[in-house]
C-alpha cells in the first residue's frame, strides 16, 4: 500500500475537539502557569482554533483585553459560541494578521506554528501586533517523541505501510523539537528567547476511546485512516490495540509539547 498525501487542514470544529482539542486544553494551562500568568494585559491568540488557549488566558490571566484570529470559520464559530463576548474573535491568518501595530503586550500561539507555511513570515507578524518589550510566544507537540497519542499511531502504520512514515507529523515539522524553536525565535530579532517542556497524560476510558477520534478524518493522522480501505483500517486498529490495549483497560500516553518565548525589543 501506498500512502498518498493527507491533508494538514483543521475546519471542523468538533472532530478536532475529541482527537487532539480536550489535551489541547491541558497543555495550556501548563504553558500560562510558564509565562508566569501575567495579568492586566492585552493579549492577542494567533490561530485561537476552538478557543483552548484563549479560555484559560481568560481563566487564569485577567486579560485586559483579549483577541483571537483564525481562520477557519468552523472552529473560530465554536470559540465564539464558548466565549461569547468575554473575547474579540477575528478572521485573519498568521502572516497577515488584522491587528494594528503594538496593539498588545502579549502575542501568543497555542499547537500553530508548525501548520504556517512561513514561520518567519508569522513571527515577524506576531512582534509587529507585539508592544515594545513585549512577550511573543507559542508552543507546539513535540510530534517525533513526546506526543504519544500521534506517535504510537504513525509508529503502527509504518510498519503496516512503510509509505506511512512521510506522513508523520515528527518527520514533517522540523520545527517541534526545542533547539529548531530557539533559533526560529532568535533569528527574527527576539531577545530573552527561552525554551521548556510541557508534559501531561493523555488518558483515555478504553482502547475504543483512543482509537474513534482517528476516524472523524481531520488532520493527518485521521485522514490517513479514512484514505485507507476497510480491510487495512481494520488491521490498524487491531494492531494499535495489541500494542496499546490488549485488555481493553484504561490507555496511558504522554502527551509533551515544547514551549518557547521572546521579548520584543523594547527600542523596536
Amino acid at each position: 500500500m501506498n500512502a498518498q498525501h493527507v491533508p494538514d487542514r483543521w475546519e471542523r470544529g468538533s472532530p478536532y475537539e475529541r482527537y487532539i482539542g480536550r489535551w489541547s486544553r491541558g497543555v495550556a494551562p501548563l504553558f500560562l502557569s510558564w509565562l508566569d500568568n501575567p495579568a492586566g494585559k492585552a493579549w492577542a491568540d494567533v490561530g485561537c482554533g476552538t478557543g483552548a488557549l484563549s479560555a484559560t488566558i481568560l481563566e487564569q490571566c485577567a486579560p485586559a483585553r483579549l483577541v483571537g484570529v483564525e481562520p477557519s470559520d468552523g472552529f473560530r464559530q465554536l470559540a465564539m459560541q464558548e466565549l461569547g463576548d468575554r473575547a474579540e474573535f477575528r478572521s485573519g491568518h498568521a502572516a497577515e494578521l488584522p491587528l494594528v501595530n503594538a496593539s498588545c503586550d502579549m502575542v501568543v500561539s497555542g499547537l500553530v506554528l508548525n501548520f504556517v507555511p512561513d514561520i518567519r513570515a508569522a513571527l515577524l507578524e506576531m512582534i509587529r501586533v507585539a508592544a515594545p518589550g513585549g512577550t511573543v510566544a507559542a508552543y507546539v507537540w513535540n510530534y517525533a517523541e513526546g506526543m504519544e497519542v500521534i506517535r504510537q499511531f504513525w509508529d503502527a502504520a509504518e510498519l503496516l505501510d512503510p509509505a506511512a512514515a512521510g506522513l508523520h507529523e515528527g518527520a514533517r515539522f522540523p520545527v517541534c523539537n526545542p533547539g529548531a524553536l530557539q533559533s526560529s525565535f532568535e533569528d527574527v530579532g527576539l531577545t530573552q528567547v527561552a525554551v521548556a517542556p510541557l508534559d501531561l497524560i493523555a488518558e483515555f476510558t478504553d482502547f475504543d476511546d483512543y482509537w474513534q477520534p482517528f476516524l472523524g478524518g481531520q488532520g493527518p493522522a485521521p485522514a490517513y485512516v479514512t484514505s485507507l480501505p476497510e480491510d487495512r483500517r481494520a488491521q490498524l486498529r487491531d494492531s494499535l490495540r495489541s500494542r496499546l490495549s490488549p485488555g481493553n483497560g484504561v490507555v496511558r500516553l504522554g502527551a509533551r509539547a515544547w514551549a518557547v518565548r521572546g521579548a520584543r525589543r523594547s527600542d523596536a
